[in-house]
């Protein structure tokens, strides 16, 4: 009863902001699966088959916009998650998103790339709540795919989809513990059209091949976080990137450019090494800075793109993860130049940040 009061809720809200000059539809889909042993510190998190239920409004595009068109027509909107775990110490989580829906084979095959915060109602607590070591915060960043055969208006405006999701869960060491969680699931569900027929798709793409000069881009980002130490504090950190990159074409370009790293959290993990691990030969003196070289991949789509890049540290003094690092996550480009981000930062799959930055390509 509470699965469908919670989808009925939702998709009354965003059939009140429905527009009839657009092409809206709907989607409910009930999920169930299994959670991912990426860690063996999460064994005892698993007990059964988390299920939960997605709600999403999408509004679909038709070619308005040049991008639209490089990418098939893909639709944008917003989805909220529930979940239970199946497990007393992880307890239920919601999450809410932003998503985009791309299409393949004749529009039947719909890949979903979604991102956005949840909240977890059980957290981890050192009194009330010490074995779930997944969530040590309530407030937790959020990535979900799907990957879905769907087919519209089979009864009336009414339709059918299924597939299978991925959701993943973490805090990305913005307060300790954090090992995670991704949830692997099968989902099933039906979508609702507002519109009984769409419009004829537009194409009008040059096919001029694109051309732009290098260009250069600084960037401040920041935040804050801590180390695995549970209680051993938040602190802020600042980094400072430059980049040069090169447009490959409408939708790409490729980066290489260097930043350093003022991580205040690693000052106290050093101190507390050099005291409380004798063993690990940490004297306590190291220096905190890094200095890292990257080369990454910028993939346009309408003002928002989506970044990836690999880095080394050349300048290591301290070891905290290894050399190679990630990072990944979205620009928005609010004027002309000047950009937004909010990335997150990983040593493979061991988080260190979410970084807010804001830079200018110049």
């Amino acid at each position: 009863m509470r699965y469908l009061l919670c989808v009925f809720v939702f998709l009354l809200g965003l059939n009140a902001i429905s527009q009839n000059k657009h092409h809206d539809f709907l989607e409910a889909n009930f999920y169930s699966g299994n959670i991912a042993l990426h860690n063996n510190d999460i064994l005892h998190l698993i007990s059964g088959h988390p299920n939960g239920l997605i709600a999403s409004w999408n509004r679909k595009t038709f070619g308005e916009k040049e991008w639209q068109q490089r990418y098939n027509y893909p639709d944008w909107g917003i989805s909220f998650t529930y979940q239970d775990f199946q497990n007393q110490y992880l307890g239920q989580n919601y999450g809410l998103y932003a998503h985009y829906n791309f299409y393949f084979f004749k529009r039947h095959l719909m890949f979903r790339v979604a991102q956005g915060l949840a909240y977890a109602n059980n957290p981890y607590d050192k009194i009330a709540n010490q074995r779930n070591v997944a969530f040590g915060s309530d407030i937790l960043s959020s990535t979900m795919v799907m990957l879905n055969y769907k087919r519209e208006r089979l009864m009336g405006n009414f339709g059918v989809q299924a597939g299978l999701s991925l959701i993943h869960y973490s805090n990305a060491n913005v307060k300790a513990p954090n090992t995670s969680v991704n949830t692997v699931a099968f989902n099933v569900g039906l979508n609702y059209s507002f519109k009984s027929e769409d419009p004829e798709f537009q194409y009008s793409l040059s096919k001029e091949r694109y051309i732009e000069p290098l260009k250069f881009n600084l960037v401040f980002r920041t935040g804050i976080n801590e180390s695995d130490i549970v209680g051993s504090g938040q602190f802020p950190f600042y980094i400072f990137s430059a980049y040069a990159d090169k447009r490959l074409a409408h939708v790409s370009a490729v980066q290489f450019g260097t930043e350093i790293f003022f991580s205040e959290f690693l000052k106290e993990l050093i101190r507390y090494e050099s005291i409380s691990v004798p063993e690990s030969d940490v004297r306590g003196d190291e220096d905190y800075k890094r200095v890292g070289v990257f080369v990454g991949h910028e993939l346009f789509i309408s003002k928002l793109s989506l970044l990836t890049q690999l880095g080394y540290y050349v300048y290591y003094p301290y070891d905290f993860e290894g050399r190679v690092y990630f990072r990944v996550g979205l620009k928005c480009y609010v004027y002309k130049n000047l950009f937004a981000a909010l990335t997150l930062k990983s040593h493979g799959a061991k988080a260190e940040a979410v970084e807010l930055g804001i830079g200018i390509r110049l």
